[in-house]
Parts: structure tokens; C-alpha cells; sequence
């Protein structure tokens, strides 16, 4: 693999993650996070970066995984697409599918907070504070009390960053705000390390140029894909486009 010929297709909350482990030289590019709300539009924004990309670059690493079927009929035009196989961005700042589904075996009713996602403010928590400026409090709990009514736990996903204890008891605090049970959980960039060396075993999709991403796909385990390891990362990465 190539650095000069690979780029990084992200989420701004996955970026965050994937920056301190980036190559030297690496390209990337930033999506707005608020695209998750419309599959559909994340999906036409993903294939525009793909397609706008291709001509420059021979792989696109996505920092995305299932993530509501938004990658889901993305084409590879003109270049390899490698994506995660994780259900969305929690398996990746877990380290893998198989940890992110141990933390859904524990209790299916968990909502994830990272850093990230505190940073982005873009969560129903942080709906709330909107619906009681337009409504009140009164019909601002109510509508908290459904959209909250399968969740049970809040989780903080330590994903290794200095300056956490902050965000770890924004977490907290919300967790009691909204009578949910508080956890930290240790994250791992496993996943990002092995997608930035080019390790892409059975934990990836690798779609190549001409191909496109099915779900069948997604979900059965292919045959591994060798691939040549790129160097050291280093976190003197510098954006392109």
C-alpha cells in the first residue's frame, strides 16, 4: 500500500482517533458528523468523496462502519474502498465487532459516549437542552422519557486520550441527569492500527475498483486479503483537499 495513494474517507468523531496513529503524508478528509441522521445522505456524501477522490488515489480507507446501511451500495469507482466490518463507529473505538457485541450481550440498552461525540454536542442529551428552550421542561422530559425508553446504561469509551477525566464526568453527570447506570469502558484503536498498517483481515471489507458494497458482503467473512505493510505512524499527519 501506498501512502502517497492512499487517503482516509472519516467521520469527524473517528478522525479524532485515527489522526495521533496516521503515516506521515497521509491524506484525509473530514464529514460532517451530522450526517449520520440521514443514511441516505451519508451515503450520496460518501460516494461523492469516493468519486471525487478515485482519480488521485488508489485506496480509500473509510472510518465507517455499517453505520445505519449508509455504506451499503457505495460503488468503488476507479479504486479499492476498505471499510470495517463493525455495525457503526462504536465497534471501531472498541477495537473490534466481537468487543462491541460483549458490550451489547452485557445490555442491549446502551447508549456510547466518546470524547468525540461530547465534542460534536450532536446527541439526544444534548437535544434536550434544545427542547427546553422550544417547549419546557415539563414536555421536554416527556419527550426525553421516549426517545430514552429502551436505554438503560450510559457508556464512556476511554478511548486513551490525557486530557479524559473531564469528558469521563460529563458522562457521569448525564448518566445521573437522565437516571441511566454509569460505565467506563477501555477502548482500543486495534482496529485503526490494523487498518493504517494495511492488515486487512476478516475484521475488514475490501471492495475493490469496479465493485460494490454489498451487504452479504459486509456480513460474511471473506478470504484475507495480503497486503503490504506502509510505515511507522506518525502524528505529524497533514490534511489534503
Amino acid at each position: 500500500m501506498d501512502i502517497n495513494r492512499t487517503k482516509i474517507i472519516a467521520c469527524a468523531t473517528v478522525i479524532e482517533e485515527m489522526l495521533p496513529l496516521l503515516p506521515k503524508g497521509m491524506a484525509y478528509e473530514v464529514l460532517d458528523f451530522g450526517l449520520h441522521l440521514s443514511p441516505p445522505n451519508l451515503r450520496e456524501k460518501l460516494q461523492a468523496a469516493v468519486n471525487a477522490s478515485s482519480p488521485r488515489y488508489d485506496t480509500l480507507l473509510l472510518g465507517y462502519g455499517l453505520c445505519s446501511m449508509a455504506v451499503i451500495g457505495l460503488k468503488a469507482n476507479g479504486c479499492r474502498l476498505v471499510i470495517p466490518r463493525t455495525d457503526d463507529c462504536i465497534g471501531i473505538f472498541l477495537g473490534s465487532q466481537a468487543a462491541y457485541s460483549e458490550q451489547v450481550r452485557q445490555e442491549a440498552g446502551t447508549y456510547y459516549l466518546t470524547k468525540g461525540w461530547i465534542e460534536v454536542a450532536d446527541t439526544p442529551f444534548d437535544e434536550y437542552e434544545r427542547l427546553v428552550a422550544q417547549y419546557g421542561v415539563e414536555r421536554a422530559n416527556r419527550i426525553m422519557s421516549v426517545m430514552l425508553k429502551n436505554y438503560k446504561r450510559l457508556v464512556y469509551i476511554d478511548t486513551g486520550h490525557q486530557d479524559n477525566a473531564g469528558y469521563v464526568e460529563i458522562a457521569r453527570r448525564t448518566a445521573e441527569k437522565f437516571n441511566l447506570r454509569f460505565e467506563e469502558v477501555r477502548g482500543s484503536n486495534a482496529l485503526i492500527v490494523k487498518m493504517l498498517k494495511g492488515e486487512w483481515d476478516d475484521d475488514f471489507l475490501v471492495v475493490e475498483a469496479g465493485q460494490t458494497v454489498s451487504y452479504l458482503d459486509f456480513k460474511l467473512v471473506q478470504p484475507k486479503i495480503e497486503a503490504n505493510s506502509i510505515p511507522a505512524a506518525s502524528a505529524s499527519a497533514t490534511e489534503k483537499e
